[in-house]
Formats: C-alpha cells, sequence, structure tokens
C-alpha cells in the first residue's frame, strides 16, 4: 500500500500561508508604525482602546486572543511613553484598567491614515481587490472563532 504523502507538502498546509501572510503583513506595518513610535503589538492593543474606550487587562487580552504574559510587557512600554496609564481597580486590586492618556487619543489621528496606507502597499505588489480582501478577512475571522471555541473547550 502507497502512502500520499502530499497532504504534508508545504503548500498544502493550512498554517504555512497564514503564518507567512501574517509574518509578512507585520513586516509592512513596521516602517509606518515607526513612525508613530510604536510596534505592531502595540498598535493592536491601541486598536482596542480606540474602539472600545477603557479596558481592563483581561479585556485586551481577550480581544486580542493573548495572554496576560503576553501583554503586559507591551502595557509597559506604552506606560513609559504615556500613551496609556494603568490604574488598579478600587473594587478588586486585581483588575488592572488601561486608559488612554491624551499622546494616546491623539495618536489615534495619525494612525487613520494606516489602513489606506496598508492596502495600497498590497495593491501595489499584487492585483488584489479590496472586496477579495474583505472577504479574506471575513474567512479568517470565522476560522478564529472556530479555532478559539474549539481550545475554550478543552
Amino acid at each position: 500500500m502507497q502512502i500520499n504523502d502530499s497532504i504534508l507538502h508545504l503548500e498544502n498546509q493550512l498554517c504555512f500561508p497564514l503564518y507567512a501572510a501574517s509574518r509578512l503583513t507585520t513586516q509592512l506595518y513596521g516602517p509606518i508604525l515607526k513612525e508613530l513610535n510604536i510596534t505592531y503589538p502595540q498598535y493592536l492593543v491601541l486598536l482596542v482602546l480606540w474602539q472600545k474606550g477603557n479596558q481592563t487587562v483581561n479585556e485586551i487580552c481577550q480581544s486580542l486572543y493573548l495572554e496576560s504574559n503576553t501583554i503586559t510587557p507591551l502595557l509597559k512600554r506604552l506606560v513609559e511613553k504615556e500613551i496609556i496609564t494603568r490604574s488598579r481597580s478600587q473594587k478588586d486590586e486585581r483588575i488592572v484598567n488601561i486608559s488612554l492618556t491624551e499622546n494616546g487619543i491623539s495618536l489615534k489621528n495619525k494612525a487613520l491614515e494606516i489602513p489606506e496606507q496598508i492596502y495600497c502597499s498590497i495593491n501595489q505588489v499584487g492585483d488584489i481587490t479590496e472586496n477579495e480582501i474583505v472577504q479574506f478577512q471575513k474567512t479568517l475571522f470565522k476560522i478564529i472563532n472556530v479555532l478559539n471555541n474549539k481550545t475554550e473547550i478543552k
């Protein structure tokens, strides 16, 4: 009996194009975010705060599908840059509240151009329509939801 090992070819894996696209997309953001003096993970935290307002560390972790030990160092650096503040809840000191400073709020205005810059960068390299990007994004969120629900069951 011959085993078809083509299922193990790189181009037949779901994980590889997701990994490569993620890495290359993050690289695309790098120079743009450098102008704002923030990293890509810091940008993701700011996106949550700009969208939802004040959040707890746990709420940010849930929004970004990350653990608190990953988020905490990012938050410390954003505090050092005076972009956010951290404060303990008066009701429960285990809860840490995160708020934007005036610097963090004003950074949002500078960041408003980023999505268009990213789209233009992608579109310059290849013939990808905005609709294709939106459909791909919807599919990715479906995958994220399925995978997140699967890991929560365990």
